[in-house]
C-alpha cells in the first residue's frame, strides 16, 4: 500500500514520506519532477517553472540523500516514477544506499524504466528510441546480477490508457513493449541464457484500471493469460513463478473531474475493486489518486484519504479471504477471449512493422492513441458517454470540500525553483571538478560503445558528484536528441459529424471568406510537460473545424513559441500548460510576443489552473483561460474563434 508523492524539496519530501509509513504505508512511491525526469538541472533554460512542480527535484547524490534522510533503504522497497534517466536514478540509490551501509544486493524496489510509452503519453524522454532501449537493456542486465532483489522495469500501460488506449490498445502495446525490452536483452548477451528466467521473473508491470469494472477486470485477467503464454512460448520459461504476471496498478486519473470532484471518491472505489476481486488477476501493489488531482497538488491529508481506502478494504472487508470469484463466469471467460484474439491481432501487426521502437518512429502508435481520445472525446460531447456531473447530472449542492479552493489543494512555493538553483550551484563548486570531468569522460566514451554497460559508469558519476543535467547532457552528445511524431496529422476520427461541429465549419469558413484565408491556430506546448492529450486533441478538432493548426509538439521554450506564432503569422495561439506552470511560463510568452511586435495576438491557456490563478493570467492579458470543466472542444473553439473574428 502506498501513494505516489514528492514535491517542492529533498527535505519536504522527506518529512511527507516518514509521515506517509508512520500512518502504514508499507512502501515508498516517489514521483520526480520534470526535470529530473528529462535530465535538466534546476538552472536550465527549459526547467524554468517547473522545478518541483509534479514531484521531487533531485540533482545529485546529496539529493537523493536528503530524500531517504532516516529512511533505512535496506529494509525499504521503494518505487521510482523514472524513465528516460532511470539509470542514472538507479545509481544515485545504490550509491546512497551504500553511504547508508547497505548492501545493494539486498534493495528492494522498482525502476520504472520503460521508455517506449513516453514517446506515447507522458512525453519525458530524453534520447532517441535505440540509445533508449540501450540504457533499459544495460539496466537490466546489471541488476540481475547487482541487485537481485530489484524489479529493474515497469512495462507502464497506465499512461497509455491516459493518452486514449482501449484496453485492447494498452494490453497489445504493453506487451508488444516487454517483448522488445526481453528480445534486447537477450540479444546482446549480458545475461547467460541459463540465468535469462530471472530477467523474465523481475519484470513487473504498472497498469490502469479504468471505471468500466468488467471490461478491466477482464482486461487484467487477458494480461495475466497472454504473458503466460508469451514467456513460456516465445522465451521457454518454465518456472511458473518466473513467469506470473506481476503488476500493480494506479487507478485512473483520465476519469477524475474537476466538476462535482466528490464524485471522483466512488470512481476511485470501483476503480480498485477491478483490480483486486479477481484473485487469479490480483494487482499485487494498488496506489490510489486523491479525490481533487483534477484541482491540483494533493494535500497530505487527502494522500491519507486514498490509503484509508485500501486498508478498509483489505483489512474490514472480506475480500481476501476467498478464491477467485470469476472462475467459471462464462461473461467474463467470453470477454477476456475477446480481448485476448483482438490484442494477439494488434500484437502481430506491430511485429510485421520490425517491433515496438519502429512502430512508435512511424508515428502509427501515436496516431492510433490520438484517434482514439478524439473518439472517446466526442462521445463524451455528443452525450453517448455519460460522465456524472459532467454532460450528466449537472446540478450539485455546494461543496463543502471545496468551498476554500486555495485550502483545497496545495500549491509549490515559486521561491522552491531559485533556491534549487542556487543550491546546485553551491554544489558545483564545492565539489572535486578533476573527478567529475574523469566521470563523465569516461561515461561518454562508453556510450559511444554499444558494447560497454553504462551502468558503471553511470555509478562512477554519482560517486564524483556529477549532476543529473550534466549525465544527461553526456550522453546526448553521443545519442542525438529525438522528437517524437505527434500523431495529430495521421489521426483519424469517427465519420459523424455533430451538428455543432457542423455549424463551427461554416462560421470559420466565413471568417476566412473575411480575412481572405482560414483562420491559423498555433498550439503550443511550453515547457517540460509531456502530458500532450488535450493538446493534440484541440489540434485535431481545430483541423476538423477547418483552422490551419501550427502544431509542433512538446518540449518548446516561451521564445520558440513566440518566434513561431510570428514566423507562421498565425491568428491565435493556444498555450497547454498540465504540470502547474502556467504562473511562470505563460507571462513569458506573452512578454515575448510583445517583444516581436505582436502584443495584439490573442493568447488563451488550457489547462489545470485554479480559478485564482485564471484571474491572474487574464489580468496578465490572455484572453480566456480553459480547465478540464470545459469538456467541449467544439464550444472550446467556437470561443476561439470569436477572438479571431
Amino acid at each position: 500500500m502506498r501513494t505516489y508523492a514528492g514535491h517542492s524539496t529533498p527535505a519536504e519530501s522527506n518529512a511527507l514520506y516518514r509521515r506517509n509509513l508512520a500512518k502504514g504505508q508499507t512502501g515508498l512511491s516517489v514521483a520526480f519532477d520534470l526535470p529530473t525526469q528529462t535530465g535538466y538541472d534546476a538552472d536550465a533554460e527549459l526547467a524554468a517553472g517547473e522545478v518541483g512542480k509534479v514531484g521531487v527535484p533531485i540533482a545529485h547524490r546529496g539529493d537523493l540523500a536528503r530524500l531517504f534522510e532516516g529512511i533505512p533503504l535496506a529494509e525499504m522497497n521503494t518505487s521510482m516514477t523514472i524513465n528516460a534517466t532511470a539509470m542514472w536514478l538507479l545509481a544515485l540509490y545504490q550509491v546512497v544506499a551504500e553511504e547508508q551501509g547497505a548492501d545493494p544486493a539486498r534493495l528492494a524496489g522498482t525502476t520504472q524504466n520503460d521508455i517506449i510509452k513516453e514517446y506515447l503519453s507522458r512525453g519525458t524522454y530524453a534520447f532517441p528510441p535505440g540509445p533508449s532501449l540501450r540504457l533499459t537493456t544495460d539496466t537490466i542486465a546489471y541488476t540481475v546480477g547487482a541487485m537481485p532483489k530489484w524489479n529493474p522495469i515497469n512495462i507502464c500501460s497506465y499512461h497509455l490508457q491516459e493518452a486514449g488506449a482501449e484496453p485492447v490498445q494498452e494490453i497489445a502495446y504493453a506487451l508488444s513493449t516487454a517483448i522488445t525490452v526481453l528480445d534486447a536483452v537477450r540479444d546482446s548477451g549480458q545475461v547467460p541464457p541459463e540465468r535469462f528466467d530471472r530477467v523474465v521473473g523481475r519484470i513487473s508491470f504498472f497498469v490502469n484500471a479504468g471505471v468500466r469494472f468488467v471490461e478491466e477486470l477482464c482486461k487484467m485477467r487477458a494480461f495475466t493469460r497472454l504473458w503466460d503464454e508469451i514467456t513460456r512460448e516465445r522465451y521457454g520459461v518454465t518456472d511458473e513463478a518466473a513467469r506470473r504476471f506481476r503488476y500493480g496498478v494506479q487507478v485512473n486519473s483520465l476519469g477524475l473531474t474537476e466538476a462535482q470532484p466528490e464524485n471522483n471518491v466512488a470512481r476511485i472505489v470501483l476503480e480498485m475493486l477491478a483490480v483486486t476481486l479477481s484473485k487469479d488477476a490480483r494487482a499485487r501493489a494498488v496506489q490510489l489518486p486523491a479525490w481533487n488531482e483534477a484541482l491540483g497538488l494533493p494535500r497530505p491529508w487527502d494522500q491519507q484519504w486514498s490509503l484509508r481506502l485500501q486498508q478498509v478494504l483489505a483489512f474490514e472487508s472480506d475480500l481476501l479471504e476467498y478464491g477467485d470469484l470469476f472462475d467459471g463466469s462464462h461473461v467474463v471467460e467470453a470477454k477476456v477471449d475477446e480481448l485476448v484474439d483482438a490484442a494477439k491481432a494488434e500484437m502481430s501487426r506491430i511485429e510485421q512493422m520490425g517491433g515496438i521502437v519502429p512502430a512508435v518512429e512511424s508515428g502509427y502508435l501515436k496516431a492510433q492513441l490520438v484517434s482514439a481520445h478524439a473518439e472517446r472525446r466526442a462521445r463524451i460531447e455528443a452525450g453517448e458517454q455519460i460522465v456524472v456531473g459532467v454532460n450528466r447530472f449537472q446540478e450539485t449542492e455546494p461543496n463543502p470540500l471545496t468551498a476554500d479552493l486555495e485550502a483545497a489543494i496545495q500549491t509549490v512555493d515559486p521561491a522552491v525553483e531559485q533556491a534549487a538553483a542556487e543550491a546546485i550551484r553551491k554544489w558545483r563548486a564545492e565539489r572535486d571538478e578533476t573527478a567529475v570531468g574523469l566521470a563523465l569522460k569516461r561515461l561518454r566514451e562508453d556510450a559511444a560503445n554499444p558494447d560497454v554497460n553504462l551502468m558503471p559508469a553511470s555509478l562512477d558519476c554519482a560517486k564524483a558528484g556529477v549532476t543529473t543535467g550534466e549525465w544527461a547532457a553526456a550522453l546526448r552528445e553521443v545519442f542525438g536528441e529525438f522528437r517524437a511524431p505527434t500523431g495529430v496529422a495521421a489521426a483519424a476520427v469517427g465519420a459523424q459529424v455533430s451538428p455543432e461541429l457542423a455549424a463551427l465549419r461554416e462560421q470559420v469558413r466565413e471568417v476566412g471568406e473575411k480575412r481572405g484565408r482560414r483562420p491559423r491556430m498555433l498550439v503550443g506546448k511550453p515547457g517540460l510537460d509531456g502530458h500532450s492529450n488535450g493538446a493534440e486533441q484541440i489540434a485535431v478538432r481545430a483541423r476538423d473545424a477547418g483552422f490551419e493548426v501550427v502544431y509542433q509538439g512538446i518540449r518548446l521554450t516561451p521564445a520558440q513559441i513566440a518566434a513561431a506564432a510570428v514566423a507562421e503569422d498565425v491568428d491565435v495561439v493556444g498555450l497547454s500548460v498540465l504540470s502547474g506552470s502556467h504562473l511562470r511560463i505563460v507571462p513569458d510568452v506573452l512578454r515575448l510576443l510583445a517583444e516581436a511586435g505582436a502584443a495584439d495576438l490573442p493568447v488563451v491557456v488550457g489547462g489545470i489552473i485554479p480559478e485564482a490563478d485564471a484571474d491572474v493570467l487574464l489580468r496578465q492579458g490572455v484572453k480566456a483561460v480553459f480547465t478540464p470543466r470545459d469538456y467541449d472542444l467544439t464550444a472550446i473553439l467556437g470561443k476561439v474563434l470569436s477572438l479571431v473574428a
